[in-house]
């Protein structure tokens, strides 16, 4: 037992860490701070009853005569048993259905953000104030902090769920429906985020990041992201050829022929911090080897295998695209 002791000690550190930045315990938002405290007012009601009723079966059961007797009157099991649930239960039940339509009302979002459930990553759009579309990008959303941004679910195969525990309840993505969700992270932060409804092989592999930028970090951000590909330099044209030859049916680089929307827009897929849906972190290495093994890597995702590439030609694709920043 007592090697075992060092061993738990060392693991918590990480995981109390992990938990401050990614567990609903620990809100970092205005609505995950309204549903934790929703939380909290149910674990404490419910544990006080409980321990409650625990004293009074021990008393029924055990305790003085006296008190046995007084515990089996008819009114005072009426009143315990009967009217007092209904109205802790009813007080509850108010409380909970308030706290959670005040999450549904606010001041007029500042930034609008469609996110769509593809099978298993997430598809990011930006659009302008009147909906045209700025750009698109993957598994990747940045939010500007401490202001209200609306983000669009949807999905066109099957039901997903978007949480990010640290920010906001949980809301599903269903096919032929439009739901929304509000967020507004407090302060500048990472947040991790993930499908919380089973859809299918690859449901738990399918995550992302939520970045809360600060006002100026942001703007440049989007501003970055609105600009085509930079052009390709000599060292990387190479690299471009086999791109355009082999992945364009399926991915899009805006200011190159690539045009396809089957998988992600890979125009600035060098400056994303993971791959395959926070599967992988983002490097030369990583982009070689999901390039030519995805399906080793994450098993059923729809992207092919490129294994007659040779070696040289898959260092190539991989530094064209870890140049796409």
């Amino acid at each position: 037992m007592a090697p075992f002791i060092p061993s738990v000690l060392a693991a918590t550190p990480p995981i109390a860490s992990w938990a401050q930045t990614h567990s609903a315990l620990h809100p970092r938002g205005e609505d995950a701070g309204r549903i934790a405290d929703i939380g909290w007012v149910l674990y404490l009601g419910a544990a006080t009853i409980f321990v409650a009723v625990a004293i009074l079966v021990g008393m029924a059961m055990y305790g003085p005569a006296r008190v046995r007797r007084l515990l089996g009157r008819p009114g005072l099991v009426v009143a315990a048993g009967v009217a007092f649930p209904v109205a802790v239960l009813t007080a509850l039940l108010a409380y909970a259905l308030q706290a959670a339509a005040s999450m549904a009302r606010g001041p007029e979002p500042a930034l609008r953000i469609e996110v769509a459930g593809e099978l298993w990553w997430w598809r990011v759009r930006y659009r302008d104030p009147s909906g045209g579309l700025l750009f698109e990008t993957a598994n990747d959303i940045r939010v500007p902090a401490g202001v209200t941004v609306e983000i669009l679910l949807t999905s066109g195969n099957v039901i997903h769920s978007f949480w990010v525990p640290s920010l906001a309840g949980k809301l599903d993505l269903i096919p032929g429906r439009v739901n929304r969700l509000r967020v507004l992270a407090h302060e500048p932060g990472v947040f991790r985020g993930l499908c919380a409804e089973y859809c299918g092989a690859q449901h738990a592999n399918m995550m992302f990041e939520l970045h809360a930028l600060a006002a100026p970090r942001f703007a440049e951000w989007m501003e970055a992201q609105r600009r085509p590909a930079a052009l390709a330099q000599a060292s990387l044209r190479q690299g471009e050829h086999i791109f355009l030859r082999d992945c364009a049916q399926c991915h899009t680089v805006r200011g190159t022929a690539a045009a396809g929307t089957a998988g992600p827009d890979l125009t600035h897929v060098g400056s994303r911090p993971t791959l395959g849906a926070s599967v992988l972190s983002n490097n030369m290495g990583a982009l070689a080897g999901w390039i030519a093994g995805s399906q080793h890597i994450k098993p059923g995702n729809r992207m092919p295998a490129f294994g007659h590439l040779s070696g040289e030609e898959l260092r190539a694709v991989a530094a064209y695209l870890d140049g796409l920043k």
